[in-house]
């Protein structure tokens, strides 16, 4: 895989809990960077999907009424309560 670089600013806090975790973990700077950055991207790509599909089922009537939502937490908060 080739790389790229490129600068990224940090304040000097978030860069110095940056080099402790990298001590204590063994690794570089760079490697915890990078592994931020992939789990980032994972993230937010995920997230987006979620919310397409969210607004495509929308379009398409998939809905459940807001009561019925509402219900059916209420009962389920009631049941926990109830257990020991």
């Amino acid at each position: 895989m080739t790389t790229e670089a490129f600068t990224v600013r940090a304040d000097t806090e978030t860069v110095k809990r940056l080099d402790e975790l990298a001590t204590q973990m063994d690794r570089s700077r760079n490697y915890l960077v990078n592994q931020a950055i992939k789990e980032y991207l994972e993230l937010h790509a995920w997230q987006l999907g979620k919310i397409e599909a969210g607004l495509a089922a929308a379009d398409r009537g998939e809905l459940v009424p807001h009561d019925e939502v509402f219900n059916e937490l209420r009962a389920s908060l009631e049941q926990r309560v109830r257990e020991p």
